[in-house]
């Protein structure tokens, strides 16, 4: 039976929601949360299709696991529903977020969730490299890809190669290598050459945009409409997530327009850490620390409305990539090449969970946590909501008998 509109968009507005409050251990662990919950339990999406959306936002600006939300609501419930996944799973980490400001404004302190996170994270942990596990069986189909996948890792781990140009050229030569010597059709015209260069650009943009800003401090009186703008430029240049934001607001907040001070800078970053939802809701936090509420509400507008207008413009696109035999060969090697990137940061995130940086050097409980949501992930198929929940109640306790 075909499922009304108002029904599906309840479903999406219910499920992220839940993903926004649960939504601990950043991108890479929100993106494969959603797998677990679009693929795997309700089966709106098939495996294939969420890679081509996978890679594909990774072709674009702005939070990936926000952007994969938006694409998810929109292959569900179209418009309406490209909207609603996207707010609901925007809006915990905004209202989390908003509260701490005003404790942090109205008290000058912060609460600390460091017990609750020491639980969180072995849990995420065994999150991601259950939806790593499933992704890489759909993405490496042949040897050629499985090379493509090791080159992109390669670049990134070795040679230090920014994630965002590393997929590129995992994209446009794996093309080149799955379509030489077959005849019938010609690139020049296919749309992976446009998409390319359009992330390309926009890199250089940002790169350009940290690269200048000056580091002298003035005193000025923040407008709102500077405040969105500011907001809306990092929204729609912002490659590389967490670490270039970093750099813009240090670059131009700080540096250039005086308008934070560098340890509310320092405590507005240390708030996007520990909350859930994606690290972008620091806008959040830096509105209201310089505006109050309506900072707060122009600032998380304008640093999430890019990620909106971006996804309704790339999804329509998937099928006509996935029609050609170039952009479809492009779009498998942008697909193993974001799945590498993954496997990448999940192995900077194992490394930082599961060890100590004084002897025994392994946390054998952090270990043990991980290795129990797993077995209960694989095995008895629990929810992850459940598993990051028994996660904090372990980090919990554990600080209490400390």
């Amino acid at each position: 039976m075909q499922k009304s509109v108002p029904y599906r968009l309840g479903e999406l507005a219910k499920l992220f929601l839940k993903l926004g409050f649960i939504g601990f251990g950043g991108p890479v662990a929100h993106i494969a949360m959603i797998e677990d919950e679009v693929v795997k339990r309700r089966r709106w999406l098939t495996q294939e299709h969420f890679l081509d959306l996978l890679g594909a936002t990774n072709l674009i600006p702005g939070p990936n696991s926000t952007e994969m939300a938006i694409h998810v609501g929109y292959v569900y419930g179209g418009w309406l529903g490209l909207i609603v996944a996207g707010i609901s799973f925007i809006f915990p980490a905004v209202l989390i977020t908003g509260i701490f400001a005003w404790v942090y404004v109205t008290y000058s302190t912060l609460p600390q969730f460091a017990p609750l996170l020491y639980g969180i994270k072995p849990a995420v942990f065994a999150i991601i490299l259950n939806a790593l596990w499933s992704l890489t069986k759909k993405a490496v189909k042949t040897r050629q890809l499985l090379v493509i996948a090791f080159g992109v890792a390669l670049l990134v781990l070795v040679f230090k190669l920014n994630e965002i140009i590393a997929l590129l050229i995992g994209g446009l030569l794996g093309m080149i290598w799955l379509r030489t010597g077959k005849t019938g059709e010609l690139p020049g015209e296919s749309a992976n050459f446009l998409i390319a260069s359009l992330g390309a650009g926009a890199t250089w943009q940002a790169t350009t945009a940290v690269a200048t800003s000056v580091t002298t401090a003035s005193t000025v009186n923040v407008t709102l409409w500077q405040l969105w703008w500011f907001f809306l430029k990092v929204g729609s240049v912002l490659f590389g997530g967490g670490y270039l934001l970093v750099a813009f607001l240090q670059g131009e907040l700080v540096g250039q327009y005086g308008w934070l001070t560098q340890q509310q800078l320092l405590d507005a970053i240390a708030i996007g850490q520990f909350t859930p939802g994606p690290v972008l809701s620091t806008a959040t936090f830096i509105g209201y620390v310089i505006a109050g509420v309506p900072g707060a509400i122009v600032a998380t507008g304008g640093i999430f409305l890019p990620s909106f207008f971006f996804t309704a413009i790339l999804n329509p696109l998937i099928p006509f990539l996935r029609s050609s035999k170039w952009t479809s060969a492009f779009l498998d090697s942008v697909n193993v090449s974001a799945v590498a990137l993954m496997v990448v940061v999940t192995l900077q995130l194992g490394i930082a969970t599961l060890t100590l940086t004084k002897a025994p050097f392994v946390d054998f409980l952090a270990v043990i946590i991980a290795i129990i949501s797993a077995v209960l992930l694989i095995r008895c198929q629990v929810n992850s909501a459940w598993l990051v929940g028994g996660g904090a109640i372990i980090g919990l306790l554990t600080s209490l008998f400390n």
